[in-house]
């Protein structure tokens, strides 16, 4: 899951808008500066589900990240079913459903 995020956060942060819409058509909905925003997000909630437990300093830090990552993928899925692009929703809702199981047993 950890590396899921990590891929999707780096491409989303560092490739240019254009190229992005070719590959999500949901990023014509979102300036430039929200898509890096989203990507920097997704890195940052997998840093934080691989760090604190990895080096054990404040482990707790695992569970806020994949309650955050919950919400992001919530908010992706609302974007998905807002465009009607409902075949997409599958891969967010695993991803969410899995991040939401590392929130919990980690809480």
């Amino acid at each position: 899951m950890a590396v899921a995020f990590l891929m999707a956060g780096f491409m989303k942060s560092t490739t240019i808008k254009e190229k992005l819409e070719e590959k999500m058509p949901w990023a014509k909905d979102f300036s430039a500066g929200v898509i890096k925003f989203i990507g920097i997000s997704e890195l940052l909630g997998a840093i934080g589900l691989i760090l604190p437990l990895a080096f054990n300093i404040l482990p707790i830090l695992t569970a806020f990240a994949a309650a955050a990552l919950v919400i992001v993928m919530l908010l992706a899925m609302a974007t998905i079913l807002r465009r009607k692009e409902y075949k997409e929703v599958g891969f967010n809702a695993v991803l969410g459903g899995l991040a939401l199981f590392v929130a919990i047993i980690r809480f």
